[in-house]
């Protein structure tokens, strides 16, 4: 299984969470655990997917979340499990 994460932070808005599903089911990425806070009107998730069955390559994925993000104001980075837990080793 190609375990990825997937963080988005910026500016809390409506409908950030439906967009970004939205646009992981049209690519056939299943969401596994997801978890998301607001704090003084930022908001913050992580997403764990399974990108197995995603219908683009993990780069082509992760522009796309890339241009969502600028659309709605907020910055969107998918990184696999690997990379993501090398970068916040402690």
């Amino acid at each position: 299984m190609k375990k990825t994460i997937i963080t988005v932070v910026g500016k809390d808005t409506v409908g950030i969470i439906a967009k970004v599903c939205a646009y992981l089911a049209e690519n056939n990425v299943n969401i596994m655990d997801i978890s998301q806070t607001i704090v003084q009107g930022y908001f913050n998730m992580m997403m764990i997917v399974d990108c197995n069955e995603a219908s683009k390559p993990a780069n082509e994925l992760s522009d796309g979340l890339e241009k969502l993000g600028e659309e709605i104001g907020v910055s969107i980075k998918l990184q696999h499990e690997d990379i993501f837990n090398s970068m916040h080793r402690i």
